[in-house]
């Protein structure tokens, strides 16, 4: 990779400029072999010069500097729309009525498929990096964690590790639903509470823009999130 070229990748990126000079030379090898193994598909009238693909490159690496390259196993594509967008939803209830509707949607990662980033909400994450959302973390981290086969909030760990991360992220997901049910008023965004997955996700969108709030609300999640992903950029 050109060295101007992460260069002027970087300046856009706040999460990449508060990292340390080691941590940013291994986060770019993960973006050269993003560059070099993923195809980046920009929809519509949306097009992506060298340094967008390489800014979303970055955003999608981030959490794997500590994971390592292992973390883009598994897929080969990343969509990018040039907002957000709508898919086809559909749910066949207990009494066998297909109920049918539609989502809009930010960002997705598919279990066997590519990953899905709305360009106007990457750019507004990085306009206000500490704000609490990093759409690109949250769906990387969904593709972390149905490496082992299952999405289900748990990346695959070390066996001893995987028994404690199940055990802190299931007391901290739970105190969660249930404030959510009770509707009391939440710090962390309440999307957290609709599944395991989800609230491992935005668990980490809050490692990677507002650690802080994550260290004073979940501090069991974020000393396990800090040990998956290193130390927050804004630490």
């Amino acid at each position: 990779m050109p060295p101007d070229l992460w260069r002027d990748a970087c300046h856009g990126l706040p999460w990449v400029l508060a990292l340390d000079e080691t941590r940013q030379q291994r986060l770019a090898a993960l973006v050269s072999r993003f560059l070099h193994e993923k195809t980046i598909t920009p929809l519509g009238d949306l097009t992506l010069d060298e340094t967008a693909r390489c800014q979303l490159a970055a955003l999608c690496c981030l959490p794997l500097i500590e994971f390592g390259a292992e973390g883009l196993h598994g897929w080969s594509q990343l969509i990018v729309y040039p907002d957000a967008f709508r898919v086809k939803r559909n749910h066949m209830d207990a009494a066998g009525v297909l109920h049918e509707w539609h989502d809009e949607l930010i960002g997705e990662a598919w279990e066997q498929g590519p990953l899905i980033l709305s360009w106007a909400d990457v750019q507004a994450d990085c306009a206000d990096p500490r704000a609490g959302f990093c759409v690109a973390a949250h769906e990387m981290a969904h593709k972390l964690d149905v490496l082992d086969g299952l999405l289900d909030g748990t990346p695959p760990l070390p066996r001893p590790w995987q028994r404690e991360w199940a055990r802190d992220f299931q007391t901290a997901f739970d105190a969660l639903t249930a404030a959510v049910d009770a509707g009391e008023e939440i710090a962390i965004d309440p999307y957290a509470a609709e599944c395991p997955e989800e609230f491992f996700a935005v668990a980490t969108e809050y490692h990677f823009s507002d650690p802080a709030l994550l260290r004073v609300e979940m501090p069991a999640v974020a000393k396990h999130l800090q040990r998956l992903y290193g130390p927050p950029p804004f630490a």
